[in-house]
């Protein structure tokens, strides 16, 4: 037994009647008042065409004889939703067609009508029609484009890596999503990106492009985080974050590797270390005996990147027991490192100058010069009896005041003893500047 047509195709058919036979159209005409606009969505959110129709209520429509119909007054136009690519009825006036319950038709008892699609998806997108079956028949059509946002595919992705230093890391990036995301590198520390191409030699870059990233020759320069960054237009970008771990022998330096302080007084010690895997890293003397952390020893690390630290040894109140040597040592499984640091003990200069001997260097140095200028005042005299010729009126009160102390002074005796005394005062000064 044959099936009859269910009600939604019965529908649908009267309006293809409606649509392919030619009406005889009274009245005002039926215009649209507003095109259809375009509409991009992205995936899972609704989506909204709306139609304005003026002059539809005054506008009748009658079937011709071969559609068995009625050949009095006519009926009123419709306004129905047709998928133009698929060329399926979605909605006659108020009533979905379609099987699809996801779309609603609503109309504001006047001149607008909207069909309505909930959560949309990537097989709605296509184009829409808002129809009237007058004649000749009018339409307008706008767009749907569903959008999805990129979304990582973890399953093709790359985890961390881990790489000896001097060998090659292949980092890939799959992403998913509509348009197609663009994938893009960067390091999460800002740091350029270094690509080696044999001959063209080495390039630098701030990002690159590309689901794959080839990294040749690794150096330990190159470890840290990298980030695959995928884009296409649509909010929000994505993003993972690969480490790439380079592996390498543990390496020490030493800023200084003779240090000088003065008794008593703290004093620290630093050596500078890379190695990765993290290493272990301790201090002992020279005799090999290991330093632990006490009231005398204060031992840290500090990162200064992904692989290298500052270990730094300060010993409190040094004394003779402290000098020597120390050395600070790396170890990790790869292998091991270390470097010496020779402290010694430095002097504080010496201060023999105190205020005391300043005053008394002064006064050495006054009686000096009193005693130089006696001396002068002696030979300037003697001088001037013996061999002076010219007496100004101004020397008689010197020589009659003085007559007796001059021959006092001639004898040889005195002379000498004045000389002698001069020349000890010269050499007492001497030594204690």
């Amino acid at each position: 037994m044959v099936q009859g047509p269910t009600m939604p195709n019965r529908l649908a058919a009267v309006f293809l009647l409606h649509v392919l036979y030619a009406p005889i159209a009274t009245g005002f005409v039926p215009d649209f008042l507003h095109p259809l606009e375009n509409v991009t969505i992205s995936q899972g959110r609704d989506a909204t065409f709306t139609c304005v129709v003026n002059n539809l209520g005054g506008n009748r429509v009658s079937s011709s004889a071969s559609a068995g119909g009625d050949h009095g007054a006519g009926a009123k136009a419709r306004v129905a939703w047709i998928k133009a690519d698929t060329k399926a009825i979605l909605a006659i006036h108020e009533h979905v067609i379609t099987n699809n319950e996801r779309l609603s038709v609503t109309h504001n008892d006047y001149n607008t009508w909207t069909l309505n699609i909930r959560g949309a998806r990537r097989e709605d997108r296509g184009v829409y029609m808002c129809q009237v079956n007058t004649n000749p028949m009018k339409s307008q059509s706008a767009y749907l484009e569903v959008v999805i946002p990129p979304d990582i595919v973890y399953e093709e992705t790359s985890g961390d890596l881990m790489v000896p230093e001097g060998g090659s890391a292949k980092l890939i990036c799959k992403a998913r999503g509509y348009p197609k995301p663009k994938i893009t590198w960067k390091r999460e520390d800002e740091a350029e990106i270094i690509t080696r191409n044999g001959a063209s030699g080495k390039t630098r870059m701030q990002s690159a492009e590309g689901e794959v990233l080839t990294l040749t020759k690794v150096t330990r320069s190159e470890m840290g985080a990298y980030l695959c960054i995928a884009a296409n237009g649509v909010p929000p970008s994505v993003s993972k974050r690969i480490m790439l771990h380079v592996h390498f022998h543990p390496m020490v330096q030493v800023p200084n590797q003779l240090v000088g302080a003065p008794p008593g007084t703290d004093v620290t010690l630093l050596c500078q270390v890379e190695a990765s895997p993290k290493a272990i890293n301790y201090w002992t003397r020279e005799s090999g005996e290991m330093i632990i952390s006490n009231s005398k020893y204060t031992m840290t690390e500090s990162s200064t990147s992904v692989y290298s630290v500052l270990m730094s040894l300060v010993i409190r109140n040094l004394n003779k027991q402290d000098l020597g040597g120390y050395k600070c040592i790396s170890k990790n499984s790869i292998g091991d490192a270390e470097n010496s640091i020779r402290l010694y003990d430095m002097e504080l200069p010496k201060h023999p100058k105190k205020h005391g001997d300043r005053g008394g260097m002064e006064d050495a140095s006054d009686l000096s010069n009193e005693r130089d200028h006696r001396l002068n005042h002696v030979f300037q005299g003697s001088l001037r009896e013996t061999g002076s010729t010219m007496e100004s009126p101004e020397d008689e009160d010197y020589t009659t005041g003085a007559g007796a102390v001059r021959e006092r002074l001639e004898s040889p005796v005195i002379v000498s003893i004045l000389l002698v005394s001069s020349l000890l005062s010269s050499i007492l000064m001497c030594q204690r500047v």
